[in-house]
């Protein structure tokens, strides 16, 4: 017996929410600019990286093993909080890494516990990249805190500090607290990037060329 009773009273899926809005937003935009080499930085591998390996080949940094092999598919199990390896110095002109940075340092996925993780990544994330070359950058935004081993939730003004001096911002967006997607919306509001666009936990999407 397998009775299914409710699935005529739901909705044909899920169209909503961070991870939906962001991976699919970065893969067109990856493909719109079609560069020589995209590399992902610990994005999901069924969400992200299983779009843009759809239509282009994808190589994968993570921390963690990926057994499974795909075509389309370039994995390499690396700590992107340690020291990076030579060959990775300025090795790519398109990167992403998408509600990942955000766990860098907090031990959960087992990387070493360091207050600073996610500031070493973010260099490394830059040191990957070649200049000209674009960041597709996400994290939670929100009142700026550390929820123990989960996650950092970034107030937008620092996560927009970051950037600076470093990179040129092209688009800013960010899904807000229902899950809805707000595409590249205006920076030139600054009482609505200190109210962190009104999000309590929220996700910014930067892209970004590095100067």
């Amino acid at each position: 017996m397998y009775p299914c009773l409710l699935d005529r009273f739901t909705q044909s899926g899920v169209a909503s929410g961070a991870y939906f809005h962001q991976d699919l937003l970065v893969a067109r935009r990856v493909r719109a600019r079609n560069p020589v080499r995209h590399v992902d930085v610990g994005s999901r591998v069924d969400g992200l990286v299983a779009h843009i390996a759809s239509f282009r080949e994808i190589e994968v940094l993570d921390i963690r093993a990926l057994a499974s092999k795909t075509p389309g598919i370039v994995f390499k199990q690396a700590d992107l909080t340690g020291e990076l390896p030579g060959g990775l110095v300025d090795y790519c002109d398109s990167l992403s890494c998408l509600h990942a940075l955000e766990h860098f340092g907090l031990g959960r996925y087992g990387d070493p516990v360091r207050h600073d993780g996610h500031l070493a990544g973010f260099a490394n994330l830059h040191r990957i990249l070649q200049p000209g070359g674009v960041l597709y950058l996400s994290v939670p935004i929100g009142p700026q805190r550390v929820e123990f081993n989960a996650q950092r939730v970034f107030a937008v003004p620092y996560l927009l500090g970051m950037f600076k001096d470093l990179y040129e911002i092209g688009h800013f967006s960010f899904v807000d607290d229902a899950g809805n997607l707000h595409e590249n919306v205006s920076l030139a509001d600054a009482e609505a990037i200190h109210a962190n666009f009104g999000c309590r936990l929220g996700c910014g999407i930067v892209e970004a060329v590095k100067r």
